[in-house]
C-alpha cells in the first residue's frame, strides 16, 4: 500500500478534498500539523484519518524516520529548508500562475496587479522558494466585473479539484492528462457564459 502524508498548519479544506478523492482507493494517508490546535489535525480524527502533530523543529526527525511515498504540503505556515527536503517527495500547489507571483498573498497580489489571467500550479519543493519543477497548471481568468472574494473562490475551487488529481498521477508515474481534470465534473460559476468542459473561467464541482 502506498503511504502519503498530508502536510498542513491550520486550513483541512485541501486534505478534505483529496481525502474525498482517495476514499476507497489503495492508500494510507496520515495527517501532519505542526498547530496541535489545528482544524487539520480535528477533520482528520472525525474521518479516522491518521494524524499527528509535529512541531516544525522535530520535522527532519519525524520524516527522516519513515518512508512516505510522497509528502503533500496543504496551507503549511513554514517553509521547508534542504535537510527536510532531501528526506522525501514534497509536493505543493501555488495559487497563481509560477513563475508569477511567487511568494505569500498571491491570490491578492495577482488580484491587485491587473492581470488579467492567473490560475493554479502543481510543483516539486526545492530549496528555491516556488522554484521547483512544474507538474500542472491551470488559469483562471479575471472579469473586469470581477470581485475579489469571487476570484478567491473560483482559486480555491480550482485548487481542491486539481491538486488529488496530480497527486494521483504521481503516484502512479505517469504524465498528468488534462482531460482527467473534467471527469465527473461540471460547470458552477455564474460568472461564466455559454459555459463548456474546457471553460477556464469557472467554480468546479463533483457531478
Amino acid at each position: 500500500m502506498r503511504k502519503i502524508a498530508v502536510l498542513g498548519s491550520d486550513s483541512s479544506e485541501l486534505f478534505e478534498s483529496i481525502y474525498k478523492y482517495f476514499m476507497g482507493k489503495n492508500l494510507d494517508i496520515t495527517v501532519v500539523s505542526d498547530n496541535v490546535n489545528s482544524d487539520l489535525l480535528s477533520k482528520a480524527e472525525k474521518l479516522g484519518v491518521s494524524f499527528v502533530h509535529v512541531p516544525y523543529e522535530e520535522n527532519a526527525e519525524f520524516f527522516g524516520a519513515r518512508n512516505f511515498d510522497l509528502i503533500v504540503v496543504a496551507d503549511y505556515k513554514h517553509d521547508l529548508d534542504s535537510e527536510i527536503i532531501e528526506l522525501g517527495k514534497f509536493l505543493n500547489v501555488h495559487p497563481s500562475l509560477l513563475p508569477a507571483f511567487k511568494g505569500k498573498d498571491s491570490i491578492y497580489r495577482a488580484f491587485m496587479s491587473g492581470v488579467k489571467v492567473s490560475g493554479v500550479t502543481v510543483h516539486w519543493i526545492t530549496n528555491e522558494p516556488d522554484g521547483g519543477k512544474i507538474l500542472a497548471q491551470y488559469p483562471v481568468l479575471i472579469g473586469n466585473t470581477t470581485h475579489y472574494d469571487e476570484f478567491e473562490q473560483e482559486i480555491k475551487a480550482l485548487e481542491n479539484l486539481l491538486y488529488p488529481k496530480v497527486i494521483d498521477a504521481v503516484l502512479n508515474d505517469k504524465v498528468f492528462d488534462f482531460s482527467e481534470l473534467f471527469e465527473n465534473t461540471k460547470c458552477n460559476s455564474s460568472i461564466c457564459e455559454n459555459c463548456n468542459s474546457h471553460c477556464h473561467n469557472k467554480f468546479f464541482e463533483k457531478s
